[in-house]
């Protein structure tokens, strides 16, 4: 059994699709997807369509989607619409437009059905997930010993809003969840492409960019303090920014290995 994650598709279908090839999920296997499956890209609803139909499969909401849902349900509000429309919310409509009504209707109630966070623990260490991250400030359990109870009641205790959009504030400080042993909980999430972390922060694992010149998922925050431990991890690699920009990774956290693939041309 492996634990897979991946975020920020943004509807480049055909990259997903070689990167899941790559990994084969399978009835065993745990999949979770940080959200923003839609917008930019050529084929949102197919990335839906993908993502959904996956073995065991935990998809977050990201704000994309939530962006999505604000303008089909406020269909006049003139804002709403303005705000889908300008982060690349039409691909999306007319990809549901072009759908049948049934299965757009059933592929947009399971959107406004899905959690906000998750948590899971692997191979011994705790993981928390989010499509933006979490507000920082956050301290280990009195006794030391972190739970499911303890992550429901941390998860439970964020916004919507900082689940959904934190940006600067979570990359620019420690989440305050990892020891001086570097033992805790990790917070992986999306949203940010790796590249804008160059403004908030210098504590990367690696360069943003690999060789290639393409953002690429990076570990973010390891000090003395978390005893050499990252304890966030950024995996929009950037494939909203399309071809020549951006890939789709997926991270097995059984082991770290990452599985990443360039959004090629026209896809």
């Amino acid at each position: 059994m492996s634990t897979y994650v991946f975020s920020d598709v943004h509807g480049h279908r055909a990259t997903l699709d070689r990167a899941l090839e790559r990994v084969s999920p399978g009835a065993g296997d745990a999949v979770f997807c940080l959200g923003d499956m839609i917008d930019r890209g050529p084929d949102p609803v197919g990335v839906m369509r993908l993502t959904r139909s996956l073995p065991n499969v935990c998809v977050l909401k990201g704000n994309h989607e939530d962006l999505m849902l604000d303008a089909l349900d406020h269909r006049d509000d003139v804002v709403a619409q303005a705000n889908w429309a300008i982060n690349g919310g039409m691909a999306t409509l007319s990809g549901l437009q072009e759908a049948p009504e049934d299965e757009a209707s059933e592929l947009v109630r399971w959107v406004r059905g899905l959690p906000l966070s998750a948590h899971v623990e692997v191979a011994g260490r705790h993981y928390v997930m989010a499509h933006a991250g979490i507000r920082p400030g956050g301290s280990p359990p009195a006794d030391g010993a972190w739970s499911a109870a303890a992550l429901d009641a941390l998860l439970s205790a964020q916004t919507p809003d900082d689940l959904l959009w934190i940006r600067d504030e979570f990359w620019s400080v420690p989440t305050g969840l990892l020891d001086e042993r570097g033992e805790g909980p990790i917070v992986v999430a999306g949203h940010t492409p790796t590249p804008y972390l160059a403004s908030m922060t210098d504590e990367f694992d690696r360069p943003v960019r690999n060789e290639s010149g393409i953002a690429q998922m990076v570990r973010v925050g390891a000090r003395d303090a978390t005893g050499g431990v990252a304890d966030r991890w950024d995996i929009d690699s950037g494939a909203a920014g399309g071809a020549g920009f951006g890939q789709v990774t997926i991270v097995r956290l059984d082991d770290g290995e990452e599985f990443a693939e360039p959004v090629r041309d026209g896809e």
